[in-house]
């Protein structure tokens, strides 16, 4: 599904990430870990398209239905269209639209790219009402505007919302779980596996092991200065749990 080859992106001319290597097939969740500033988010959003990030080298291929994409050479939009999805780890507030607009709008985009006959508004909130109750969301969330006045709890849930409705081929999870108590890890663990089956994947971007408690992962992947270093099993994340990054 994604295939990465010898990587290389700089941000201002600073390169970030270095010869980094991976591959995703359809089915696999992988978990990438590692410190601070060693190019965890800078992937994720290099992959979903961000313009402050330059490729310097490498490819990305990214493949659906046995369709091969250069992922890199695709509009941010096109990704989206074609079956990527980046759950950010500080979702923005969007004054002035509510969710149900900004979810009905998006969900519609995909339809029509697709060739799919789009819902009526009515029909769609019934699409979203039981995601909203696997989510513990109130159904009066989508005529708020989107994230705002939101906790940070409730923005994470969000981004699963629009993962559930949108339904992605790959999934992008930037530290998800950041800020999450308990329940609420629950809740949106709840929601990711919801999402996960044969034909999609997810890449999680995480720092600690307690989300892989409830998400479990087939591949974990620990990186350090832009480059992935060591993978391995859930067993890896225990380890980085039990002795920190001093392990590296």
């Amino acid at each position: 599904m994604l295939d990465i080859s010898n990587l290389k992106v700089s941000v201002q001319g600073t390169p970030i990430i270095n010869e980094l290597n991976l591959t995703i097939n359809p089915g696999e969740t992988h978990v990438i870990m590692g410190p601070n500033g060693s190019g965890k988010s800078t992937l994720v959003k290099t992959l979903a398209g961000h313009p402050a990030y330059e490729v310097t080298d490498g490819t990305v291929n990214f493949t659906v239905h046995k369709k091969i994409m250069n992922l890199l050479e695709m509009e941010t939009s096109e990704r989206s269209l074609k079956g990527l999805f980046l759950s950010f780890q500080y979702p923005v507030e969007i004054p002035g639209v509510t969710n149900l607009n900004f979810l009905f709008e998006s969900y519609k985009y995909h339809c029509e790219s697709q060739g799919v006959t789009v819902p009526s508004e009515n029909e769609f909130i019934d699409f979203l009402k039981p995601k909203c109750e696997l989510l513990k969301m109130n159904v009066d969330f989508l005529n708020r505007n989107v994230n705002e006045g939101f906790s940070g709890g409730e923005k994470k849930k969000n981004e699963i919302l629009q993962l559930l409705t949108l339904n992605p081929k790959l999934a992008l999870l930037d530290e998800t779980d950041s800020g999450l108590d308990v329940d609420a890890l629950k809740v949106v663990s709840e929601g990711v596996n919801t999402f996960r089956n044969k034909s999609n994947a997810a890449l999680i971007v995480t720092h600690y092991q307690r989300l892989l408690n409830y998400i479990k992962p087939d591949v974990i992947h620990l990186m350090v200065k832009g480059k992935i270093i060591r993978s391995g099993g859930p067993e890896l994340a225990l380890e980085v749990e039990e002795k920190g990054y001093g392990l590296l």
